[in-house]
């Protein structure tokens, strides 16, 4: 198990970052390669632990999986066994995914519940409602959804009573081999899931409504294999950005899309950072001001992301004032919050609301990882704490941060990796 050695930073930290592609993006398209049969090629993926998870998973169901340089593909002809075990979908949600191609290409499939992140009770209960208004039929039996259909979905209309991106994935994944048109309204507008109709698209799917809230899948019998091109990671990007923002530096992120960090750059804005934008870059720049506390949600897109919600606390932490973040996504996600205490944060917690009394003076100590974003944020709170700090349970932050302490090093960071034993991370 990995842990980080992280120093307090002894000067505002500047550079440049280059982004990778977004780990939610691709492991939507690698699902998605199930779909068709031969060959499916995506790039621009990043390495990271999630990836590895995903293509044990694909090849349990018989897949090939190679991949260099930021580059996989994906051989689905051998896929026979259509059954992804517990073992592997408990350690990342996103595994489900394998459950709307699978029942959709194959007419059957037996998947675990799946795990993630320990933070709340993130149900599946849309991802199974929407495949059920596709046509398939599901049984809930030990641990396990057992999805079947005699022949092709027939396809069909749902409406999602909230956002979801994940069940949004699921369900349009499915309803392209399905034998109708499905229309699927109240879709996320999140822009992994455009991603993943551009590589829907690639294949031969029929789509309509790519960016607006109702797509219109218009069933084909066959799909071909794809090739796909991964998306910049957006809340990395984002959290780079905080490291700016919290050491009163100024940092450039390149290879982004800047309107998919719109309102992350809104909410430096209102805390009195310069931002600037161009092309595929964009720049926080904190040096010289004196940055405000301020009160936001955090929304589905184009809102403020939730995964932004504890690398911008930490943010907030090193503000002096009353910072305010409601959590409108997920009501408990604050575990944190403990941890950036024990750094000697004021943070009070009131249902989905955190009330952030910044400017307090912290001190490096032990501190613990709970979840991927959370595991960012205490890192980055770290850099202005006294002293060193020990960030354990780095594993989660590994799932979504390729090459986090080499990153952070050009921009002038110290944040050492120490091993207590070997991890294969190969895909």
């Amino acid at each position: 198990m990995y842990r980080f050695e992280v120093h307090q930073v002894k000067k505002p930290l500047e550079g440049e970052v280059q982004i990778s592609g977004a780990k939610n993006a691709v492991l939507a398209v690698m699902a998605a390669a199930l779909l068709a049969d031969g060959v499916s090629e995506i790039t621009n993926v990043p390495h990271l632990k999630d990836m590895k998870t995903m293509s044990d998973v694909l090849r349990v169901i018989g897949c090939r999986i190679s991949g260099e340089a930021h580059q996989l593909k994906i051989d689905t002809r051998g896929a026979d066994h259509l059954e992804a075990p517990y073992e592997l979908v408990k350690t990342m949600r996103a595994s489900f995914y394998v459950l709307g191609p699978l029942v959709a290409r194959f007419g059957r499939c037996r998947v675990s519940l799946p795990g993630g992140c320990a933070w709340g009770p993130r149900p599946v209960d849309l991802h199974l409602k929407g495949l059920e208004a596709l046509g398939a039929k599901i049984n809930l039996t030990r641990g396990y959804v057992e999805a079947t259909c005699e022949g092709r979905l027939p396809g069909g209309t749902f409406h999602f009573p909230i956002s979801s991106v994940g069940a949004t994935v699921n369900v349009l994944m499915a309803a392209t081999l399905a034998k109708g048109t499905s229309v699927l309204q109240n879709a996320a507008l999140e822009p992994e899931i455009d991603n993943l109709v551009d590589y829907l698209v690639s294949m031969g799917a029929k789509i309509q409504g790519r960016g607006t809230r109702t797509l219109t899948v218009q069933g084909v019998e066959s799909l071909r294999p794809g090739k796909g091109f991964t998306i910049p990671d957006r809340i990395e990007a984002g959290t780079y950005l905080c490291a700016a923002a919290i050491t009163r530096g100024r940092v450039k992120v390149t290879k982004v899309i800047p309107d998919h960090i719109a309102s992350t750059l809104d909410a430096f804005r209102d805390m009195g950072c310069k931002v600037s934008v161009g092309a595929d870059w964009a720049e926080v720049d904190a040096r010289n001001v004196e940055l405000k506390p301020i009160t936001i949600q955090t929304l589905p897109f184009p809102g403020y992301p939730t995964d932004m919600q504890a690398p911008l606390m930490a943010t907030l932490v090193s503000i002096p004032g009353n910072s305010v973040i409601q959590d409108t996504v997920y009501n408990d996600r604050f575990k944190h919050v403990a941890e950036l205490q024990r750094l000697g944060a004021d943070i009070q917690v009131n249902g989905n609301t955190a009330t952030i009394k910044g400017g307090s003076k912290l001190e490096g100590t032990e501190i613990m990882g709970s979840d991927l974003r959370a595991t960012a944020g205490l890192v980055l709170a770290a850099f202005i704490a006294e002293g060193e700090s020990t960030v354990s349970r780095v594993y989660h932050l590994d799932r979504g941060y390729e090459d986090f302490e080499n990153k952070m090093a050009k921009i002038g960071a110290t944040v050492i990796r120490h091993s207590d034993d070997e991890e294969d991370d190969s895909f």
